[in-house]
């Protein structure tokens, strides 16, 4: 069903609003990525967004010539290049809080990151990274639109969508043809597909990293929500990785979650989205993702793992930071601390969104979440109960 019981509340639409054009996350890839993601839902591009499916073909072009050049120029040292130190990975579902956390931890100056740009441009961008974003930061809005946090070319992204444009297969897909069926939803946890996709899964992944690493030899951290149910293939890639996981309120975060999914398919898809059975596909993720997730998490060794609540974490982010640099064991807390505390200070007018929900979506979220529910402390009026376990 559409979202018909929830509503939006403040913030502004993150310079979005009235732009003539804004880039898409497909913008950055090559000719067979592009041209594969059009046939596998058959061309079926709605007539007012032709002009942005030509865009992205035209653009796909230019990604892979770019790309060539890239590997001819540096091709052999992204190849030697190694990942000395394992990454720390941000865990959790989509409006936990993972993007704050991520902000966070790249403060340290230990620390590196994809960006926005590494990510719309993950074929070439070793090439094109130092002079690209600066001929073309008007084209990036300041804000994000569902929440309106900073955005900039060099601003923390996901990695997940640095894999959609290397033509890896991803549920992040569906936004690009909303009203065809979810694609590739097993590449949500990797489970399901064949050794030989996940060996190209891991290989791609591990060659943006390095092409990362090329760039900023540092720790890695990373962020994508779709990782939280891929904690088996990330330790059999990184054994000394170490994860953060962040939980929140879930009345707040299915509401946050279907915003999202909305604004994105609207400003992304190359179709006018209906939005049809976007709540069902929002409850059925969730669940899928936290059934893999709590089943493998004792794969990870407890000084390579933290866990923290939004709600404890945005009240007291020097207190909750420094317990994640204590358990996972990173060290150098007092050096990044005035970092921190002038991140904090810059913050400090910002306002998260506000929802309202209908009684029954409370009591629909309340039944299918109930295990996450439980097991994390929340209540059914949608305040936190007692601490995370």
């Amino acid at each position: 069903m559409a979202n018909s019981q929830t509503t939006k509340g403040n913030n502004s639409t993150g310079g979005y609003k009235d732009r003539f054009w804004i880039p898409r996350f497909w913008n950055g890839m090559g000719m067979s990525a592009c041209f594969r993601l059009f046939a596998e839902n058959h061309f079926a591009i709605a007539p007012k967004r032709l002009g942005m499916a030509a865009i992205n073909a035209g653009l796909s072009v230019s990604n892979t010539t770019l790309w060539g050049i890239q590997e001819l120029v540096h091709g052999a040292k992204i190849r030697r290049t190694q990942v000395k130190q394992h990454p720390i990975f941000i865990i959790g579902h989509w409006r936990s809080g993972t993007t704050l956390l991520h902000e966070l931890l790249v403060l340290d100056r230990r620390h590196a990151y994809p960006d926005n740009y590494s990510c719309f441009a993950p074929n070439h961008f070793l090439l094109t990274g130092g002079l690209f974003p600066r001929m073309l930061w008007f084209l990036m809005p300041s804000r994000r639109p569902m929440d309106n946090m900073k955005l900039s070319w060099d601003h923390p992204q996901e990695d997940e969508f640095a894999m959609c444009n290397m033509g890896i297969p991803s549920p992040y897909l569906t936004m690009a043809f909303p009203n065809r069926p979810p694609r590739h939803q097993e590449y949500l946890d990797l489970e399901g597909i064949s050794p030989e996709a996940l060996d190209r899964w891991k290989e791609s992944f591990r060659w943006f990293l390095k092409c990362l690493t090329l760039r900023t030899p540092k720790r890695m951290v990373l962020k994508s929500p779709p990782h939280t149910c891929r904690i088996r293939p990330l330790l059999e890639l990184f054994p000394d990785a170490r994860f953060v996981h962040i939980v929140r309120d879930p009345y707040v975060v299915f509401p946050s979650t279907v915003n999202l999914w909305k604004r994105l398919c609207r400003d992304q898809g190359f179709q006018v989205p209906r939005y049809a059975n976007l709540e069902d596909h929002v409850f059925d993720t969730f669940n899928r993702m936290y059934g893999v997730f709590e089943r493998d998490r004792h794969l990870i060794a407890p000084s390579r793992f933290c866990e923290v609540r939004y709600e404890d974490l945005v009240p007291d982010i020097l207190g909750q930071m420094r317990r994640i640099y204590d358990t996972l064991e990173l060290g150098g807390f007092d050096e990044v601390r005035p970092e921190l505390e002038a991140y904090v200070a810059a913050q400090a007018d910002y306002k998260t969104n506000r929802y309202e929900m209908s009684p029954e979506l409370r009591d629909q979220i309340t039944q299918r979440w109930a295990p996450f529910i439980e097991r994390y402390g929340y209540s059914a009026e949608g305040e936190a109960a007692v601490s995370a376990r």
